[in-house]
C-alpha cells in the first residue's frame, strides 16, 4: 500500500457515500456472512461510518479470503505496487506497525485502526503511528540503527530507476542529517517527544522519512 493506493481507497469511500441505500443494503447482503462481530464497536473506535467500514471489509475480505492477512500474503499485495524495487524489508516493517497485538497476523480490525489514523488522524495521531514504524524493536525509543534500518528499506523499495543517481551510502548520509536534528539531548536515542517536536518544526523532515499518507 502506498499514497495511490490510499487515494482509491479514500475515492471509493467518497464514492460509496454519495451513493443511496441500495448500495448500502447490497453490501450488507455481501458481508453480512462474514461482517466482524464488533462492527459497531469498531465504527465507535475508528473515524469511518458503517457504510464506509462495510466497503472496507469487502475489498478486505476480497483479498483477504480468511479474514486475517500473514506476513508473507502482506508481502506479496504490497510488492504489486513498487514493482520497481525490492518492498520487502519495508513490508516488514509495515506489517509489524499494523500488527498491534504482536500475533503474527493482520485482522480486519487491525487494519481499520492503522487506516482511520493514517487517512483521518490528526497530526499527533500520525506521527505516534510513524514513531511506532521507526521503532522497530518497540522499546519506545528510536535508535539511529533502526532509523537507517527503515531508510534502506524504503530507497529499496523506491529502487534505482527512481533514485538513479544516488550513492550507495545516500541512506546513511540522511539518516546522519536527520538523526542530529531529532536527538535534542546527543543521548544517542529519539524519544516520542523529540521525533515529534522535530517533525513539527522541520517539514523537510516529514517529507523526507515518508510521514503520513507516503508511509503506507
Amino acid at each position: 500500500m502506498n499514497v495511490r493506493r490510499v487515494e482509491s481507497i479514500s475515492a471509493q469511500l467518497e464514492e460509496a457515500s454519495s451513493t443511496g441505500d441500495s448500495v448500502e443494503d447490497e453490501l450488507e447482503m455481501a458481508t453480512v456472512r462474514h461482517r466482524p462481530e464488533a462492527l459497531e464497536l469498531l465504527e465507535a473506535q475508528s473515524k469511518f461510518t458503517k457504510k464506509e467500514l462495510q466497503i472496507l471489509y469487502r475489498g478486505f475480505k476480497n483479498e483477504c479470503p480468511s479474514g486475517v492477512v500473514n506476513e508473507e500474503t502482506f508481502k506479496e499485495i504490497y510488492s504489486q505496487f513498487f514493482p520497481q524495487g525490492d518492498s520487502t524489508t519495508y513490508a516488514h516493517f509495515l506489517f509489524n506497525a499494523f500488527d498491534t497485538d504482536h500475533n503474527g497476523a493482520v485482522s480486519f480490525e487491525d487494519f481499520i485502526k492503522g487506516l482511520s489514523i493514517l487517512l483521518r488522524g490528526t497530526v499527533q495521531e500520525k506521527l505516534n503511528w510513524a514513531f511506532n514504524l521507526y521503532d522497530i524493536n518497540k522499546d519506545g525509543y528510536i535508535t539511529k540503527e533502526e532509523m537507517l534500518y527503515i531508510m534502506k528499506a524504503i530507497y529499496d523499495m523506491m529502487g534505482k530507476c527512481t533514485y538513479p543517481v544516488l550513492k550507495e551510502d545516500a541512506p546513511r548520509q540522511h539518516v546522519e542529517t536527520f538523526f542530529q536534528k531529532m536527538d535534542k539531548n546527543k543521548d544517542g536515542v529519539v524519544t516520542i517527544d523529540e521525533f515529534i517536536e522535530s517533525c513539527q518544526k522541520d517539514e523537510n523532515i516529514m517529507r523526507s522519512m515518508q510521514l503520513f499518507e507516503n508511509v503506507i
